[in-house]
């Protein structure tokens, strides 16, 4: 292991960690600012109960998300300065509007929307988690767009080695961006929400918090009616986009090595052993003619192959093939999961079901199991290249000796056990006791606001321990 491959597994280490936070938090705002919404208009304790909840708990993720995130960007630095160097006109701005628009934001709201229960007007507390919520989704358009840039780069003038931006909306809005930046923000709404539906699941196993558990239970299968469909359709069309802008990834996700013979089309390869060094499959399990009619929509469309292009030239594609399976079976049992449960719901045994309840809280990680499946597929399927087709990850990496790297990969994954163990653990210590009532005492109705307490365990609705 050489400087850059351990580089290459520090950084990989880091984001993998990172990427879970935000992919939660981004659609946890967003339920939260629901939630208040849904107080507001009926002024029903219980939405008020959940609020305070999940808010507790959105609060820790995004602590560690802020913290996982600083970490990582450190690495453009340390391990990767040659990146800097050569692509810093353009990385470096998308990283300051996102600090600009979407992190000023956030911070700017985050505190009122914490401690501003009964301290602010209604109206304004709810407009802070609203924009909580519209912060999240800025931070995500700004670093997609940065990522993409990467993938599909475009509206650069490349002048002695270093990168300068000619048109900055080409830049932004470069070939891949929409739709990865459509299929991520779907992701993140999808892993929030079967996040709470296998939470509510278990409160039902238990026959706690009924109330609240049946409410987020019926709310996480409409939401999923809606969202896994549309990331289904959002995720073809990107398939569509990847086989246009980076053909060898596709390949790679497929498994697809050689050309067919003429009008046989590709088959859909369900299961195989990629064999990297004879440039073929093994155990192979595929359906004919299926593969062209999923990634050219068409029954004898074709793809480029893996040995269109050098060895040198393409991904791990082992790694790129199981992991895209990963994902997209994860989306087929989602799919199956909220299908049953819309039928369950229709003849009214969903909340009684014990094996339909059992399978939401079995699901309830599928949604970060997914996205990092997905990042996977993403990352690995753009080596050997950090900038597609312009500057390959060899040529990225600081000049730094293997004992730096080993020091710090060390450090780090000490480092990120004890944190995030520790908040992982408080995260499910108060999911455990789950949404408490408010005493309003006798001077006070139903609808009048209370202090707001969900930070302090001494002081908050989940009570002193």
């Amino acid at each position: 292991m050489d400087a850059l491959l351990l580089s290459r597994i520090q950084f990989g280490f880091v984001i993998s960690f990172h990427v879970l936070f935000p992919a939660f938090t981004i659609g946890l705002s967003s339920w939260l600012a629901f939630l208040e919404f849904r107080w507001l208009r009926t002024r029903d304790p219980v939405w008020r109960e959940l609020y305070f909840f999940w808010t507790r708990i959105f609060a820790v993720s995004f602590g560690m998300g802020v913290v996982s995130g600083i970490v990582m960007s450190f690495q453009f630095g340390t391990n990767w300065s040659a990146l800097s160097v050569a692509a810093g006109n353009i990385l470096g701005p998308l990283l300051s509007y996102e600090v600009l628009t979407a992190f000023f934001l956030e911070a700017s709201f985050l505190g009122v929307m914490l401690f501003g229960w009964g301290r602010v007007s209604e109206k304004l507390h709810f407009l802070s988690t609203c924009l909580v919520a519209v912060g999240t989704l800025i931070s995500t358009f700004w670093i997609l767009s940065a990522n993409s840039w990467l993938h599909t780069p475009a509206g650069y003038e490349l002048i002695d080695g270093v990168f300068h931006p000619a048109d900055w909306m080409a830049i932004i809005f470069n070939p891949s961006f929409p739709y990865r930046l459509a299929h991520m923000a779907l992701a993140a709404f999808i892993t929030t929400c079967f996040v709470i539906g296998g939470v509510a699941a278990w409160y039902l196993r238990r026959g706690d918090h009924v109330d609240a558990a049946t409410r987020m239970l019926k709310l996480s299968v409409a939401f999923a009616a809606i969202t896994v469909p549309l990331q289904i359709v959002v995720g073809d069309l990107h398939g569509l986009k990847t086989g246009e802008v980076q053909p060898v990834k596709l390949a790679a996700m497929e498994a697809h090595w050689h050309e067919g013979e003429p009008g046989a089309g590709v088959p859909l390869v369900v299961f195989a052993v990629p064999n990297a060094e004879a440039e073929r499959n093994d155990f192979e399990v595929a359906i004919p003619r299926l593969g062209s009619v999923i990634l050219t929509h068409s029954w004898d469309g074709t793809i480029a192959p893996l040995t269109a292009v050098p060895r040198d030239e393409r991904p791990p594609v082992a790694p790129v093939f199981y992991a895209f399976r990963v994902m997209v079976g994860i989306g087929m049992a989602m799919l199956l999961l909220t299908v049953v449960s819309l039928w369950a719901w229709r003849r009214r045994w969903l909340f009684e079901s014990t094996w339909l309840l059992n399978t939401w809280r079995l699901m309830a990680p599928s949604g970060f199991i997914a996205v990092l499946a997905g990042w996977f597929v993403v990352e690995f399927g753009r080596q050997p290249w950090v900038i597609q087709g312009l500057l390959r990850t060899a040529d990225a990496v600081s000049d730094i000796d293997r004992t730096s790297v080993i020091i710090s990969l060390t450090a780090f994954v000490v480092a990120y056990a004890v944190v995030f163990g520790a908040g992982g653990g408080y995260i499910l210590k108060m999911i455990r006791k789950g949404p408490q009532p408010f005493d309003d005492g006798p001077d006070h109705d139903a609808g009048e606001r209370t202090p707001m307490r969900p930070i302090s365990a001494a002081d908050g609705p989940v009570g002193d321990d």
